[in-house]
């Protein structure tokens, strides 16, 4: 498929902030891809276009029954000048699945790293270059078809937008501190917690609010039947150190397939530590926190890579994670990981993919 292009004429016109007044998801670059899809045509008219705001008719069906996917990746500046991706491949997979479960129409995998990498080229001036800065890539697809009555559109938009990130907290590589809600659940089995979609994002705001209010960062979601095991963190998977063993909730239908979650299972395993997907119950989590069986715990994410946890807050009780510090297995793979996005470390997987 073709892509047309038609450039900006005001390209160096939109403020370009300094790396250091970066924060996340704040700012957009001068581009977009779009391409849009009919149950007659299927997928067409490929194009990127100036940055602009989206026409939708006020009876769009992805305003009345969440027929939305995204997904979330980065373009880092390499060591060595170039441009490189991490994993894309399993970003494109997990928005197939995404698009499968809502009932969307799926993209050829080949034509979507096209439309990625070609946007990223044409606005490669808005990758940040300072250490930990990254251009992130939004992929979104949306039901556009004007209708109400709850059955899948026949029309639908893809599209893709990029802007320049800095940090995703603002106490960067520190500890973070996550509240832990017994409440509200984020994802039921049978649902759609694996999926990307915006449903599941929007039904956490409350609570996140909530936690921010006290003071915390985060929430730590529990499972919707028993209010017992532990499942993810808002945006990101979960990593606990208990002794030896690194341990994380299995997948199961409620918990994103995370990108990263997969590469620190893989690179541990690598370095020969015991990895154990299993569930682990909240007061097992707080057990550990009081005995010192629990030596780290730490968040994963495409947006943070590597969030360590100093503090949870259970029953409106806090307590530490062991000495409140980041551990040395977090540093270990955040620096790995790190590493191996920017060029700047081997890369055994194959995970780097450059695009220039």
């Amino acid at each position: 498929m073709e892509i047309g292009v038609n450039k900006s004429t005001t390209i160096g016109q939109k403020p370009q902030p300094e790396d250091s007044e970066l924060g996340f998801g704040q700012y957009t670059t001068d581009h977009m891809f779009l391409m849009d899809y009919t149950t007659e045509t299927g997928w067409h008219n490929a194009r990127i276009e100036p940055y602009q705001d989206l026409r939708l008719d006020p009876a769009a069906m992805v305003l009345h029954y969440n027929q939305e996917v995204f997904e979330g990746l980065k373009a880092y500046h390499l060591a060595d000048g170039g441009i490189g991706l991490f994993r894309p491949d399993k970003n494109i997979k997990r928005m197939s699945n995404s698009v499968r479960r809502m009932v969307m129409p799926e993209i050829e995998p080949n034509i979507f790293m096209k439309a990625m990498t070609e946007l990223i080229l044409l606005d490669r001036e808005w990758i940040p270059k300072s250490e930990g800065t990254s251009l992130y890539i939004r992929p979104t697809m949306i039901a556009t078809e004007p209708a109400l009555g709850v059955r899948p559109s026949n029309r639908y938009l893809f599209f893709i937008i990029l802007g320049p990130v800095g940090a995703y907290y603002p106490e960067g590589f520190s500890p973070t501190r996550i509240y832990v809600s017994d409440e509200y659940v984020r994802a039921v089995k049978g649902g759609v917690g694996e999926t990307k979609t915006s449903g599941n994002y929007g039904a956490t705001l409350l609570v996140s609010k909530q936690a921010s209010q006290k003071g915390y960062t985060q929430v730590l979601w529990l499972d919707a039947k028993e209010r017992k095991y532990v499942e993810e963190v808002g945006t990101s998977n979960i990593f606990l150190l208990f002794e030896d063993t690194l341990v994380t909730p299995p997948l199961g239908g409620t918990i994103l397939p995370g990108v990263t979650r997969d590469s620190v299972i893989q690179l541990a395993r690598h370095w020969g530590v015991d990895v154990s997907e299993r569930l682990i119950s909240i007061e097992e989590v707080v057990d550990g926190c009081k005995s010192g069986s629990l030596k780290e715990m730490f968040a994963t994410g495409t947006a943070a890579v590597i969030s360590p946890v100093g503090e949870i807050c259970y029953k409106e009780t806090d307590f530490t994670v062991a000495d409140g510090k980041t551990g040395e297995l977090s540093k270990k793979l955040y620096d790995e990981l790190f590493g191996i996005q920017y060029g700047r470390k081997e890369d055994p997987f194959g995970w780097r993919v450059r695009i220039a």
